[in-house]
């Protein structure tokens, strides 16, 4: 990735994922996080595993990232956005949808 794209993805990723690391860590250990997300094997779900590559970048130094980890700010930026299309309809603040947001570090009550 050259240097534009990884602005651009630090900027978007900066953006969209509001929860800061020790906030997205509780989260992650909490019942309703591990209660949402699709599984592989019956262990841990997708955006729960996302949830803690996304505190491991965001207490790196930016200058540490490597290509990966920007590959993977992309994939959370898209999660994000194509998740924030889809809210439902009503009060969200204790929905599997929120909830699901919230372990790719993004609180949409935020």
């Amino acid at each position: 990735m050259d240097d534009d794209g990884r602005k651009e993805t630090w900027d978007e990723f900066r953006d969209l994922v509001n929860m800061k690391p020790a906030e997205l860590e509780k989260w992650l250990a909490s019942e309703q996080s591990r209660s949402v997300g699709q599984r592989e094997d019956g262990g841990e779900s997708t955006g729960h595993a996302s949830g803690r590559r996304i505190v491991a970048i965001l207490r790196a130094k930016k200058g540490d990232l490597s290509d990966d980890d920007y590959r993977h700010m992309r994939k959370v930026v898209g999660y994000v956005r194509r998740h924030l299309a889809q809210r439902p309809d009503g009060d969200v603040r204790d929905t599997r949808w929120r909830y699901s947001l919230m372990n790719w570090g993004h609180d949409p009550l935020a």
